[in-house]
């Protein structure tokens, strides 16, 4: 129940904190609440993500699409997340970063552009410590076909 100085100048501080013995035992109680009030809030306010996959027209090339990937809805804040090419992490990712949402959880958004022409299996990957093992959503695999010499069409 005594105070510890580590400069010289508050030698004559902690002298006198030490003489408030009702209040330091005080301050250790409720530090002591306080630190096991944090550890269980921390332990059990976890919330798994909801994690979805869209994917769009990429704006500046026909032969490209923007597969994106979202994960949302998560605490704590710190998550993994990968979109990937048949099980293959791929390499030009961009991300929103990790962004509050209005009720205390997070989301974030990765995106990836991909050929259309292209027949893959791709998911997004999502590891995060609410989940006892991570999650792999699928998009399914695209192929190209032909209906007639003039159109295209994709079949998930």
């Amino acid at each position: 129940m005594k105070w510890i100085d580590k400069n010289p100048k508050a030698k004559e501080t902690k002298e006198k904190w030490d003489r408030h013995t009702e209040r330091n035992q005080f301050l250790k109680y409720f530090l002591k609440n306080y630190m096991n009030w944090i550890s269980t809030f921390n332990n059990t306010k976890q919330s798994s993500p909801d994690v979805h996959v869209s994917v769009r027209k990429a704006p500046d090339d026909d032969s490209k699409l923007v597969l994106t990937c979202l994960a949302t809805g998560f605490y704590p804040r710190d998550v993994q997340m990968n979109i990937r090419m048949n099980k293959f992490e791929m390499t030009y990712q961009t991300s929103s970063g990790i962004k509050p949402n209005d009720d205390e959880t997070f989301q974030k958004r990765m995106s990836e552009k991909i050929f259309r022409y292209v027949t893959a299996s791709y998911d997004c990957y999502v590891i995060h410590s609410s989940l006892t093992e991570p999650v792999s959503v699928k998009w399914g695999k695209y192929k190209f076909t032909r209906v007639n010499m003039s159109r295209k069409i994709f079949i998930q």
